[in-house]
């Protein structure tokens, strides 16, 4: 990532370079990058092929100025972390479904990241609604956030009965990540690489069972703490103390302007889903 790049990122971000990789300067980008990016699967019913490779990704979040899902999001941001001096480390999850069940291998990319400060922390701005702060990676008690109450625990065994492990560090197995009591995923320690996400961002970008195809969403977080969300033509404004306010757009004209106005995404026609189901996983 050159200097230019850098820049035109943390211009999209509204950021200043940050003097020092702390965990203080880490908190601003995760903020910032879930309000001004939107987490949304747009391409795969535009027909856009999804690519995970880093110049990619940095045209579409930073040249294109659009978003993504996690893979597309957290590799864009491990990037320009990278980049600024942090530690990243790209981590495999599982995402709880139904009853419990967890998703495919690589079903999602988070990041592990060591500021200078001494700090490591869960940094995840792919996830949909989650939070909106780093999480400290050794804690396992509770943490408090805008976006919930989370914790960090070590995993039980999964349907195989099998522990995960291989971490190192003096840590033994899969982590599970909670939000409000309630197991979001489940996170392998062991280092990955970006390419590693390939055959799970393949599945879920063509797979008649992947929530992705099924659905459209596009979603961000909002200045005042709470969230926006266009799903197909379904607009609905969460505030920050969790009151909702939802509307249908009947025309195509109010369905661009939300993209173009509330995520800046322009598009030149309304994007339809190609594989109607079940609804959205992580609004």
């Amino acid at each position: 990532m050159n200097p230019a790049q850098i820049d035109a990122y943390l211009r999209r971000l509204g950021a200043a370079r940050p003097a020092r990789p702390t965990a203080d300067a880490l908190r601003d980008l995760h903020l910032r990058h879930l309000r001004t990016v939107p987490f949304e699967n747009l391409s795969i019913h535009l027909g856009e092929e999804i690519v995970l490779a880093e110049e990619r990704l940095l045209e579409k979040v930073v040249g294109a100025g659009r978003g993504g899902f996690c893979y597309e999001l957290n590799g864009a941001f491990s990037v320009l972390l990278t980049a600024l001096g942090f530690g990243v480390t790209p981590l495999a999850g599982r995402v709880y479904g139904a009853e419990g069940r967890l998703g495919i291998p690589y079903d999602h990319l988070a990041l592990r990241v060591r500021t200078v400060d001494g700090g490591e922390w869960l940094a995840d701005v792919g996830f949909g609604a989650h939070s909106h702060y780093p999480l400290a990676f050794g804690e396992r008690g509770e943490q408090d956030d805008p976006g919930g109450t989370f914790r960090i625990a070590e995993a039980g065994p999964d349907a195989a009965g099998a522990t995960g492990g291989g971490g190192g560090r003096g840590v033994g197995g899969d982590l599970d990540v909670l939000r409000d009591g309630r197991p979001e995923y489940r996170l392998e320690i062991r280092p990955r690489v970006l390419g590693d996400f390939t055959a799970g961002a393949w599945w879920h970008s063509t797979s008649p069972s992947s929530h992705f195809t099924q659905s459209l969403v596009c979603s961000r977080v909002t200045e005042d703490g709470g969230r926006i969300t266009l799903g197909g033509r379904t607009l609905t404004e969460t505030a920050a103390d969790g009151t909702r306010g939802v509307r249908e757009l009947e025309h195509d004209e109010d369905v661009l302007g939300v993209y173009r106005e509330r995520f800046g995404i322009g598009l030149d026609c309304v994007p339809t889903v190609r594989n109607p189901g079940k609804g959205n996983r992580n609004e």
